[in-house]
């Protein structure tokens, strides 16, 4: 008989580190909600489970799919997958995955009644997309396409949908917040992919970095910490109290981060990195909500 799965299993294959890039975009719509004085903390909550739950499940699905698609092998050199490493069975991780989807949806029920019934298809859309990006006929991971999924739902969707529940509207100032969170996020994403392009390769991966290279990567990771950095300039000349360039005192540290990036050599350099890449989105993410409700 098999040993019992620990919850230990279930917590590591939640992968913890990731989690910022559900939780900050959530704050970031409720800051701006909040400097309108129309928080509704109810319907804040309940995007919040929504967006947690979306991630877990999007991180049980990629490591069922990565294991059953052969891109977590032995090779592989960040943090142990469950599945791959005989922790859990396929069966179990794709039931453990179906649970928290449905979860979601459930959790996505109670969002209809504050923003309408127009919200299913993009709480389902985004449940879809969180499989289907490593599962599925066409994985967006393994077709380059999973930088674009994270910047739009974790970034886009995320933000603006969190303000308009609350709000009943979206602005361009709320745009502008959703991309700059979205480009953090996606950061996330590059961070890994770095690690992982060689055994992305020879799994058939096509991740960005896999189809241009490292150097195009250090690009787009100093590209997007750089429009991040500059979206609360937009905030200021909207009207927005000069509070807003708060998160501008993370400058150096991006600039430091992009060279670590370029320099790094090692899996353990670059698997500190991914943890670093999701502090900087929750640092940005706390710096800004202050500056935001700070300049009310």
């Amino acid at each position: 008989m098999s040993a019992p799965i620990t919850w230990r299993v279930w917590v590591e294959a939640a992968r913890l580190r990731t989690l910022p890039a559900a939780i900050i975009p959530v704050l970031v719509g409720t800051a701006l909600a909040a400097s309108q004085g129309v928080v509704n903390y109810t319907a804040a909550a309940l995007c919040l489970s929504f967006a947690l739950l979306v991630q877990i499940g999007t991180n049980y699905a990629n490591d069922y799919y990565d294991f059953i698609h052969g891109a977590d092998t032995a090779q592989r050199v960040g943090p142990r997958r469950a599945v791959a490493a005989g922790l859990v069975s396929p069966a179990a991780m794709r039931r453990a995955m179906a649970l928290i989807m449905l979860l979601a949806f459930l959790v996505g029920l109670g969002l209809i009644r504050t923003g309408g019934w127009w919200l299913l298809p993009i709480g389902v859309g985004s449940i879809l997309c969180g499989i289907a990006y490593t599962g599925g006929p066409y994985p967006l991971g393994y077709n380059g396409l999973g930088d674009l999924f994270v910047f739009i739902f974790f970034g886009l969707v995320a933000v603006t949908t969190t303000y308009y529940v609350q709000a009943g509207g979206v602005t361009w100032a709320v745009v502008v917040c959703a991309a700059a969170i979205g480009l953090l996020a996606s950061n996330i994403l590059v961070a890994n992919n770095y690690r992982d392009a060689d055994t992305d390769l020879v799994a058939g991966k096509r991740t960005l970095v896999v189809r241009f290279g490292r150097r195009f990567a250090v690009a787009q990771y100093a590209g997007s910490v750089g429009l991040a950095l500059a979206s609360p300039l937009l905030l200021f000349n909207w009207g927005y109290h000069e509070s807003v360039l708060l998160p501008w005192v993370l400058g150096p540290w991006a600039y430091r981060l992009t060279r670590r990036l370029a320099d790094s050599q090692t899996p353990a350099e670059q698997i500190t990195l991914l943890g670093e890449t999701a502090k900087f989105l929750a640092s940005f993410g706390v710096l800004l909500s202050i500056g935001i409700i700070w300049g009310r």
